[in-house]
């Protein structure tokens, strides 16, 4: 039975995954002894199985566990688009296991027994993580929401400016007046919420990126 810690709306949350019941227990003590809040499951697939908080939250998970391991249990969360920092435990560890962890891009690798002080940090810094990620995706949102609203032309007009051509080229490779083209590229900035070349050469490289992943 999942242990569902009350989590307001903006506290982050440890997801701790372990079959073995006294783990979970101890990890659930420490995290709440500094005051974290916590999520338990028995197996990976009860994890996969459940609604994810809404909340920024990190995994800390049990890399050899019944029918399903920690490090299948963070490939089936990243095919579902699940994107968490992750702490991989594990009493038996070697070397090329801890380098597949870290090159998949998990915040550490501890063997058991380990510091507690040293899971805390890692959980601080996948907290972290999570955190900016989440505001990063919010962001990354609200300027896909702002590119929505440009005309057809001011589409143009942008990508003109981000290939770094000037007004007058801009209106030569559009067939329309300079005078139009600085009125549209003045209606774009403000529309994106922008105020210099640079941040608009940014956000349109982060949505050409953004397409490129969807």
């Amino acid at each position: 039975m999942t242990r569902v810690a009350p989590v307001s709306e903006a506290q982050p949350v440890v997801l701790v995954v372990d079959d073995d019941p006294l783990v979970r227990g101890a990890l659930d003590s420490l995290f709440r002894s500094v005051d974290f809040a916590v999520r338990n499951y028995g197996s990976a697939q009860e994890l996969l199985d459940a609604p994810l908080p809404e909340t920024p939250c990190c995994l800390v998970v049990d890399v050899r566990m019944p029918h399903m391991g920690g490090f299948e249990c963070r490939d089936r969360l990243v095919e579902r688009g699940v994107d968490l920092p992750v702490i991989f435990l594990t009493g038996h560890g070697d070397i090329p296991m801890s380098v597949k962890a870290m090159k998949g891009g998990a915040v550490d690798f501890l063997t058991k027994p380990f510091r507690d002080q040293d899971l805390l940090d890692a959980v601080n810094t996948g907290l972290a993580r999570a955190a900016e990620r989440r505001s990063a995706y919010r962001d990354a949102a609200a300027m896909r929401e702002r590119f929505a609203t440009l005309t057809a032309r001011e589409r143009q007009v942008m990508e003109g400016v981000v290939r770094g051509l000037l007004n007058k080229q801009i209106a030569g490779e559009l067939g329309i007046a300079e005078i139009t083209v600085k009125l549209h590229r003045a209606s774009l900035m403000r529309k994106m919420g922008l105020r210099t070349v640079p941040d608009l050469v940014r956000a349109a490289e982060g949505l050409t990126s953004q397409s490129a992943n969807a």
